[in-house]
């Protein structure tokens, strides 16, 4: 299945024009429902500190992770303290709940789980974003705030957008979703702040971003050696592009004897990436690495990878983040 929606997608198959009609629903619905919040029906929280929210307009993996992960340590040098909001993907999480270092995948979402295990940062998941914002402002002393994904989430008011794109992807066959990837149509790019790049080549506006691989790290034991390059391995990943990660590890010299594609998200047992591992080490993406630590086998392997983007998007974004805090604290004290 997941294979047919990316040839849907991506290759303009002709199975889009039977998703089409679902296709116009959607788009309607989602403009009834941007309507209501742009006239005041339903209210758009603001918060007392500078929201940024980091998502996209299509369906599946861009880059978001590393690129949150990018701004806390950006804004940490900068002498803020960011905290982190996120939905907490494919998991049933009943109002808000903390995430804490060492937590489960299971219980707060990959991308949750490997942020703090990375970070360490101030991080509350929830269905309903204000409600994750409120509880992390009660208990931690942030004075910014980034949302993981939920430009879509209009009840959330924000200072600062930022749009990421797959730079091999694209928009796709440029359809809304279901008969294409887009949640928004492109017209959306042109109110956001920042378009972000991930892999290029970049066109107008867009802000490239690279990401860097660092050593293969052991899921079991973070500390030992890093893997040799001289041997085959199996390579597996649950991500929005798989194939980017596997043209990495060709890039970086790994001979992939074979490669296995997941779902995006989608939790492993055991039992399957034992039989997976049987021949040859396995190696992974780190955001499917969180998933694996309870179980992980010596030869299983994840992948770490750093964002780089540019002097420029640091200073403007820097600059626009320091009059948004000005603004509000002027209006805290009444100014």
């Amino acid at each position: 299945m997941q294979q047919l929606i990316h040839r849907i997608w991506y290759h303009n198959h002709w199975a889009k024009w039977l998703f089409l009609p679902l296709s116009w629903l959607f788009g309607v619905i989602s403009m009834l429902r941007r309507t209501l919040f742009s006239l005041g029906i339903q209210h758009a929280t603001t918060l007392p500190v500078p929201v940024i929210v980091v998502g996209n307009i299509t369906a599946g993996g861009s880059g978001k992770t590393p690129t949150v992960i990018y701004l806390i340590e950006l804004l940490r040098k900068q002498g803020y303290t960011p905290g982190v909001i996120s939905r907490g993907y494919g998991v049933e999480i009943p109002g808000c709940l903390a995430v804490n270092a060492g937590a489960k995948a299971t219980e707060v979402g990959d991308e949750p789980a490997m942020i703090v295990a990375r970070t360490q940062v101030p991080m509350v998941v929830g269905a309903k974003r204000v409600d994750a914002a409120n509880m992390l402002l009660a208990n931690n002393d942030v004075d910014v705030i980034i949302s993981d994904d939920g430009l879509q989430h209009y009840a959330l008011a924000r200072d600062i957008e930022i749009a990421l794109v797959d730079g091999e992807r694209r928009y796709g066959n440029q359809c809304l979703i279901p008969a294409g990837p887009l949640r928004e149509g492109l017209w959306r790019l042109n109110s956001v702040d920042f378009v972000i790049n991930n892999g290029g080549p970049v066109q107008q506006n867009e802000v490239l971003m690279s990401l860097t691989p660092a050593p293969l790290i052991q899921v079991s034991q973070p500390d030992s050696v890093p893997l040799s390059i001289s041997q085959d391995v199996v390579a597996m990943a649950a991500i929005g592009n798989p194939q980017r990660f596997f043209n990495t590890l060709t890039q970086l010299g790994y001979n992939l004897a074979k490669t296995v594609e997941f779902t995006d998200h989608q939790a492993f047992s055991a039992t399957e990436l034992h039989t997976l591992s049987r021949e040859h080490p396995l190696v992974m993406t780190e955001k499917d690495a969180v998933k694996c630590r309870d179980f992980a086998e010596s030869h299983w392997w994840y992948l770490p990878v750093n964002a780089k983007l540019t002097p420029e998007f640091d200073h403007a974004l820097l600059s626009q983040l320091q009059q948004v805090a000005q603004t509000k604290k002027g209006l805290s004290h009444g100014i």
